[in-house]
């Protein structure tokens, strides 16, 4: 008895479900709302509708549609793209790495100069270590000498 039940349920729920699969269009009218109905838009506005439920949209329109030249990427094309787009982001990571580090020396660089600039400026006296690895004190000359070069150097490192 159950097995028969079964069956006719089936059987009625398959033709309750028959108008259920019928087609829905939907489409703008001419004051520009959105129309949703199981009949085809009447007149003019048929080219523009489009059938709803189907897998893909459908454009009813007279201009068929134009072949795309390059169809869906394939996964190895996609991995392709991902590996290249994380190999210019590593680039541009070392690249930024590299201008932070040149940056940071150059300021250091500055910062050395400047202190030089102020020991020379300030008129302790201040010399070199010669040949013999004795100490050698600037004379005036000299030392005007080393003062140039320090502001030059930071005139031009300094920007």
């Amino acid at each position: 008895m159950k097995p028969a039940l079964l069956l006719v349920f089936g059987i009625i729920s398959t033709i309750a479900m028959t108008p259920a699969h019928a087609q829905v269009y939907q489409w703008k009218d001419s004051s520009g709302r959105t129309v949703i109905a199981d009949t085809p838009p009447p007149g003019t506005a048929t080219r523009d509708a489009r059938v709803i439920g189907d897998r893909q949209p459908v454009s009813r329109s007279d201009k068929p549609a134009e072949p795309t030249a390059e169809g869906p990427k394939t996964t190895a094309e996609k991995d392709l793209e991902f590996k290249k787009r994380q190999q210019e982001a590593r680039e541009k990571a070392e690249k930024n790495a590299k201008e932070q580090k040149a940056q940071a020396d150059r300021e250091e660089n500055c910062r050395r100069a400047r202190g030089n600039l102020a020991a020379l400026e300030s008129g302790r006296l201040v010399g070199t270590i010669d040949e013999k690895g004795e100490r050698k004190a600037f004379e005036d000359t000299q030392r005007q000498a080393e003062i140039d070069r320090a502001r030059q150097f930071i005139a031009e490192a300094c920007k």
